[in-house]
This record gives structure tokens, sequence and C-alpha cells, in this order.
């Protein structure tokens, strides 16, 4: 009897000890392929660890989206008749129009339509999601807690109105300024720079001109570019949903960047800042890298990538690289898989694959040539190494631009650029020291934070599936239309006071005075009468 008693226990105290079995939620995941994947990984790894069950959502053909053998948490795949070479066709594509010269506005056109065919080719995925009856029977039968999404191709959003579910976005930002416009955030246009505008937030009179008139163009721009995922989306939630309608519901935003490189700007209560949050802890180098690393000599090493999905350039541009390498003592590490430039120098190293976090993080490094992706600048940040940036595509710009007005580096135009300009680059952030300082102090800034960005993260996803989602922190604002947010109708109000006063004030004196010159007028009538 003793026995039966306490085994019964022994499970109960088991399961209350165990962190996460006793209280552990259920997540789906619905990420955005290629390097998006990247941070928001950590933090589905770290909620299936601490016991929630997790399920990643993603297409059967993908770019770096989950693992089937991973035993942290469980994937779950959708068929598509898209091919992995459709994707990198259509990427390539994509790739190419940015890196070939054109005048304006031919290239704004070209841009334009060669991203709406990109949104295009990954969205009819999502379509492909709502064709298949058997997902659709797993999603509705699984009783999820909530949806973590990065709503980039808005196949999550979709996806969590269709399931009536409570969901946490997870991004570096969306076009048009949506992320913020969706919130009811203000987006004050005199020291906010608009998406692609290239500003800082001192904008001269012509920048705020130019910044005012790239907010009014951004409402047709993103209109016509997610054109189809409102269409279909419509069509599921079998309403009229506008993309504000599909973005305004998101419990909580996990933004990934912080004030340390974003230009400071208002915020809503709902938005949570996890920057440098895929800064991982220096691993020892390998014994290949060590060995080249520690062959460098005092001049140390400059490590070279332009991010996971970019491995390759034209040779022409390849060769004017190679050759400002050269210039400079350092060993360059270059992530590269493409054709070798024929006039590679001898201080360069080719590699399929680096430890970039590693390789920042080792003492004799002396600069980051990055194409300006976030997950690079911020370890660059963390690892206080000053940068020479060549954007390419998205949001790559803007961050250049951010590094660059923080005086951390230097951004050169990949179009333009030539092998003088990024040997003297180089050669800048090297051996000027203000660049070092400049990082050194921004790394300090970033570091110096009360909690992981990791764990930031991991709170406010299990603060929503705790609580069904966060609706006090979502403002009345969102209840408001235009005319209520911005107060017109009080204005106008407050006007038809003004001059409806004015107007009895005007007509009480033009009264009096009719009054007053009457009199006047019957005195000296009757004074008139009187003489005769």
């Amino acid at each position: 009897m003793t026995l039966r008693l306490c085994c019964p226990l022994a499970a109960w105290i088991f399961i209350l000890l165990v962190p996460g079995l006793s209280e552990g939620g259920k997540l789906l995941v619905v990420p955005m392929i290629g390097s998006h994947w990247l941070s928001m990984k950590e933090v589905v790894q770290k909620l299936a660890e601490k016991g929630h069950e997790v399920v990643v959502l993603k297409p059967e053909v993908s770019w770096n989206t989950g693992d089937k053998h991973n035993h942290a948490y469980t994937v779950k795949t959708y068929p598509v008749s898209t091919k992995l070479e459709d994707l990198d066709n259509a990427f390539k594509v994509y790739l190419a129009t940015h890196l070939k010269s054109m005048p304006f506005p031919k290239n704004v056109i070209a841009l334009h339509n060669i991203f709406t065919y990109l949104f295009e080719s990954f969205y009819a995925q999502c379509k492909e999601l709502f064709s298949s009856t058997e997902t659709l029977q797993y999603l509705n039968q699984s009783s999820f807690d909530a949806v973590l999404t990065d709503p980039f191709f808005m196949c999550g959003a979709t996806v969590a109105n269709y399931l009536s579910l409570p969901f946490v976005f997870f991004m570096r930002g969306l076009p048009c300024n949506l992320h913020f416009e969706a919130a009811q955030c203000p987006s004050p246009l005199s020291y906010v720079p608009r998406t692609f505008s290239f500003n800082s937030d001192h904008m001269t009179f012509f920048q705020r001109v130019e910044n005012t008139l790239i907010s009014f163009l951004e409402l047709f721009y993103c209109n016509a570019i997610y054109q189809d995922a409102i269409k279909f989306s419509s069509e599921v939630l079998q309403r009229d949903v506008s993309l504000i309608d599909l973005l305004n519901s998101a419990s909580i935003s996990i933004m990934r960047y912080d004030f340390v490189f974003e230009y400071p700007r208002p915020v809503m209560p709902n938005m949570v800042f996890i920057g440098g949050m895929n800064c991982a802890q220096k691993k020892p180098l390998s014994k290949e890298f060590e060995a080249i690393v520690n062959a460098s000599g005092e001049h140390g090493i400059v490590v070279f990538s332009l991010g996971s999905m970019v491995s390759e350039i034209p040779m022409k541009k390849g060769m004017e690289i190679a050759d400002a390498l050269g210039s400079v003592p350092q060993t360059v590490l270059w992530r590269y898989t493409g054709e070798v430039p024929p006039n590679l120098p001898k201080n360069v190293k080719l590699v399929k694959w680096l430890p970039q976090n590693d390789l920042l993080a080792h003492p004799k490094t002396r600069a980051f040539i990055t194409h300006g992706g976030s997950h690079g600048v911020y370890e660059g940040i963390c690892n206080a190494v000053p940068m020479v940036l060549m954007p390419l595509f998205g949001d790559q710009m803007d961050n250049a631009k951010r590094v660059e007005s923080r005086g951390a580096g230097l951004t050169l135009n990949i179009l333009e650029m030539t092998s003088k300009d990024i040997s003297d680059a180089l050669k800048a952030v090297i051996n000027d020291k203000k660049y070092k300082e400049n990082i050194q102090r921004l790394s300090d800034l970033h570091l110096d934070r009360p909690i992981h960005p990791l764990d930031l993260a991991v709170h406010w996803v299990e603060f929503v599936m705790r609580h069904k989602g966060a609706p006090h922190l979502r403002p009345a604002a969102h209840d408001l239309n235009w005319i209520q947010y911005h107060s017109l109708d009080v204005f106008a109000f407050l006007l038809a006071v003004v001059l409806l006063s004015l107007f009895i004030s005007v007509k009480c004196c033009m009264f009096c005075c009719r009054r007053c010159c009457f009199k006047k007028g019957r005195k000296s009538k009757s004074g008139k009468s009187k003489t005769h």
C-alpha cells in the first residue's frame, strides 16, 4: 500500500521539479526562409528546451528552415510544387538586378518588379499550405496556444488570423514602415527616416522633403507588392482585409535591433527590442582557422563575408575586390564559393564557410567587410570590430547608414566602387583609431544590459502563450478612425466654436453700432425740427 502511494507522489514531484513539464505550452512557428530563420531558430530551440511543445511549419522545399532530425522541436512540412532550383533562380535574378547599374527611374521600376516577382514566388508556397487539407486539419486540431512568425511574406500573419490565435512577430522590420503603422506608432517625418531613404535622423530641409515624398509613395508601393497576399488572405479569412488588418492584431512585436544601433524614435508598449541576440559566446577556433590567424603575425586578419545568402559575385567585381585586398598587409579570410578571381593575392584565403562570430571575437581581427545584414552588423558591434560595408539589397543600405553615422565604419556603393575605394576604406578603418574607438563605445553600450536578448525574447513569447495575448498593451488608437486619431473632429469643432463666437460678436457689435447710429439720427432730426 505504501509503495503504491509513493510511486504517484514521486511522479508528481518529478513533474513539478523539471522546468517546463508542469506548465509547458504549445507553440506554432511559421518562419521566413533564408537568413531570417537563423536568429528565430535560437528562440525556438530555447523554448523547446524549456519544455514547450514547439512545431515549426515549413514547406517541403525551403532555405535554411528546420531540421526533421532535431529532437528539441517538431518540424511539420506541407507539400509544394516549387523546386529548390526555382527559389535559387528567383533569388539569383533578384541579386543580379541589384548588381546592375541602371539610370533613374528605370532602376526603381526594375527593382519594384523583381521584388514583386520574388515575393509572389515565395507566397505561392503559402497558397499551397491552404490547399493542403491534411495540413489544415492538423493545424485546426492541434490546439496551439500562440503563433510565432516573421511577417515579411505575410503567410504567418494569415495563418494566425485563420486560426484565431494570439501571435508574436519576430522581425527586423517591414517595408513601408508597416510594422510601425500597423501598431499605431507615431513616426514623425522630421527625424524618423523612412526605409530606403538612406538618411540619418539629422536631416537637412531637402532630406525632410525627400522623406515626406517617400512616405506618400510607400502606401502605393507596398499595396502593389502585397496585393497577391491581400487578395488571398481575404479569400481565406472570408472578409475584406488590408495589410494593416493582417498585422495590427499582433500581441507582441519582437524587433531584432536596439537603440545603440537604431536611431531613437517613438515606440509602442508591445514592442520588445532584442538586438544582438545572435551574438554567441566565443568558441575556440578549429585548428585550420587558428593556424591561419596565428600565421598572420602582428598585422592580424580581416574577415570578409557577404552573408549566408550571397557567396559569389560577378567576376569583374570580384577582381576589383581581390585587387584591393592585396593592398593591405593583413590576411583576409573571404567566404566565397564562386569562380576564383585570376588576380587573387597571396594574403587572401578563400573559404566556403567560416566561423564568423568566433573570428570577429579574436583579438587579431582588425576589420570586418560585410554586406550590412543585421546579423553581421550586430556581430561586428558585439565584438567591437570596425566595418567596411558593401550593402546589396533590402534593409542593408539603411543598416550601413546607421553604422557609418555612428563613426563605426565606412559604406561603399557596390555598383560604383573601385579597387582604390575599397583599399582606401579598408586602410582607413584599420589605421584610423577613431573607428575602433567608436565601435568599442557602441559595443560597451550594447553589452551593458540587464537581461540577455534571447531570454527577453523567450519571456515575451511565453507571456503571450500563458495569457492568450497581451490586450492590455494594445492602444486605444486601434479603435479610432483617421479623423478621430488626428483629432480633426475636435479641431473642426473648436474652429466652429471660434467662428461662431466671432460671428456672434461681430453681429452684436453691428447691432450696437446700428442702435447708436439710429439714436443719433433721431436726435439730430428732432433738433432740426425744433429750429424750424
